[in-house]
């Protein structure tokens, strides 16, 4: 088996016995026996199957919520869920337990019947999205067992580890960030440094289309995390978004034969979501000596796991195993350097799996994309996407060095385009928008400023200027658009303090340069936080980590 490229697509929030519980084989749902949790009054709620894709209240996932959950041992989930809803009916109890039956989940329960699934694979952290995605990227948290909420100060949330990524540059090796919207991989300090590397999904499918040797080593997959297009799963958008993700992904994947014959998928969740698993999380190693906010020493609720290959027997593998199993395999694998403690202690998936004598012709050739719903409109911002959303505006603050190190004018022009994009976020609760746009723009100036990678094809660099020059046209149409969503919500009043008029023709409101200007000189926490105020409102009885 010679495996020259790992692909991994992490998605959001569900745990192994929600999404994988159903098959035989497994340690999931005892079908004669099915588990249950007392809610407040005392009364059991029973796990049954559920056929619910958007369900409308997003379970707790606090370090203090999960380790609530865990108690008894695991069956604290219906009362905390209580706790933060209280005005909770006995069907949303019960989706806190529930779990999707045999083919419910067509993509998913395909592939699971047909490669490897590990029952035994644990978050890295019994904690929120940020905290375990930190150790797939790079085998620790430094700490951090929360996430921002709403404000990114750099001091407080500083994640300047050592990656995966770095070792992998110093290995030779190739690598590739595809996302869908607002790529949570930047917020390492790190990354800030590789703007080729990162890449929007549809350069995946045709990469994923050309040659395999082009294909990069390591790649890691982000769904969408806002609006329309939200596809990671977490509630409440339409859970089989995420299915049409992954079903794409392996489709593409599983349609270059060549690239298929040296690819290792990686389908993971990075925690549980708040929803019940049974199994209780064993010891574990701790990653580095931050441990004065948790021990460490702990893994998280078990979470879905499928290795996918055409080289690999049908297997249910039951090594205890959890983020940082990934970053061992790819350790030993190339030689890569060090990435702490809890890696170096971690088991490799490698060193149980079954390995075919031939490659595998009994696997699906493609999978069907399921039909999907509209994913609902809510207001406010899930923990993710306000965390996401205070990233992009200290973003800017990196943005507005590169226009600054351009000149004078791109300065003036970016201080304007910065306080522009604050009042129309702010305005029209676009925060979402905003920051994607926040992301393409540091993109956009951070390739120009940075030489482009050695070896790098022409073709290549030639798909990049095409995206930036689509980014910049974006970046025009939506200053026009903007500018109209300014004098609309001056006429609604949602923007109070902002400022005192709406813009005369040819003219800039004061206020409006104020504003900028506090951002461009790195002033803005205080009108961040204003800003922010009424997505931090409306969040506040349905915000989860």
């Amino acid at each position: 088996m010679q495996i020259d490229h790992i692909i991994v697509l992490m998605l959001e929030n569900n745990s192994f016995d929600r999404m994988l519980g159903w098959m035989p084989g497994v340690d999931g749902v005892d079908l004669a026996n099915p588990r249950s949790n007392p809610n407040r009054a005392g009364t059991q709620v029973v796990q049954k199957t559920t056929v619910t894709r958007q369900m409308k209240s997003d379970p707790a996932h606090d370090l203090s919520d999960v380790l609530a959950q865990m108690t008894g041992p695991n069956t604290g989930f219906v009362t905390n869920f209580q706790l933060h809803y209280a005005e909770s009916v006995a069907a949303d109890w019960a989706e806190v337990m529930n779990y999707y039956g045999e083919g419910s989940l067509p993509v998913l329960h395909a592939l699971a019947q047909s490669f490897v699934v590990c029952d035994r694979w644990f978050s890295s952290v019994p904690g929120p999205t940020w905290p375990n995605r930190f150790f797939v990227h790079s085998g620790t948290s430094l700490g951090h067992v929360g996430m921002p909420e709403g404000i990114f100060h750099p001091s407080l949330h500083l994640y300047d580890q050592v990656t995966v990524y770095d070792q992998l540059e110093s290995a030779g090796k190739s690598w590739a960030i595809y996302y869908g919207d607002v790529p949570q991989t930047l917020t390492m300090t790190h990354m800030l440094k590789h703007p080729f590397k990162f890449h929007t999904m549809p350069q995946f499918f045709t990469d994923a289309r050309g040659t395999e040797a082009n294909f990069p080593n390591y790649s890691f997959i982000e769904p969408n995390y806002f609006g329309s297009g939200q596809n990671d799963e977490h509630p409440p958008s339409d859970i089989l978004r995420g299915e049409v993700l992954l079903a794409q992904v392996y489709n593409a994947i599983r349609n270059n034969e060549a690239l298929w014959e040296k690819t290792l998928l990686v389908v993971l969740y990075d925690e549980h979501g708040g929803f019940y698993d049974h199994v209780t999380p064993p010891a574990c190693v701790a990653p580095d000596g931050h441990v004065s906010e948790f021990s460490f020493a702990q893994y998280g609720i078990r979470v879905p796991a499928i290795l996918i290959s055409p080289w690999l027997e049908k297997q249910v593998l039951s090594d205890d195993l959890d983020h940082t199993s990934l970053l061992r395999y790819a350790a030993d694998k190339w030689g890569l350097g060090p990435l702490g403690a809890r890696t170096a202690a971690a088991k490799s998936f490698a060193s149980s799996w079954k390995v075919a004598d031939a490659m595998r012709t009994d696997v699906p050739a493609n999978i069907p994309e399921p039909t999907t719903l509209p994913n609902p409109v809510v207001a406010g911002l899930n923990p993710n996407q306000l965390a996401l959303v205070g990233f992009s505006r200290y973003l800017e603050t990196k943005t507005m060095e590169l226009a600054q190190a351009a000149g004078p004018a791109a300065a003036k022009a970016m201080t304007l385009e910065i306080g522009k994009r604050l009042l129309w976020s702010s305005a029209e609760d676009r925060h979402g928008e905003v920051a994607v746009e926040r992301v393409d723009r540091f993109f956009e100036l951070a390739r120009k400023a940075t030489p482009t990678p050695a070896g790098t094809a022409k073709k290549k660099r030639t798909r990049e200027k095409t995206s930036v020059k689509a980014a910049a046209k974006k970046a025009v149409a939506t200053k026009g658009a903007a500018k109209k969503a300014s004098k609309v919500s001056a006429k609604k009043k949602t923007v109070v303090g902002e400022r005192k008029t709406s813009p005369r023709k040819g003219k800039v409101n004061p206020l409006l340069k104020i504003a900028a200007k506090e951002i461009a000189t790195r002033a803005a926490k205080a009108v961040a936080k204003k800003a922010l105020a009424k997505a931090v409102k409306k969040s506040a009885k349905r915000s989860r980590r």
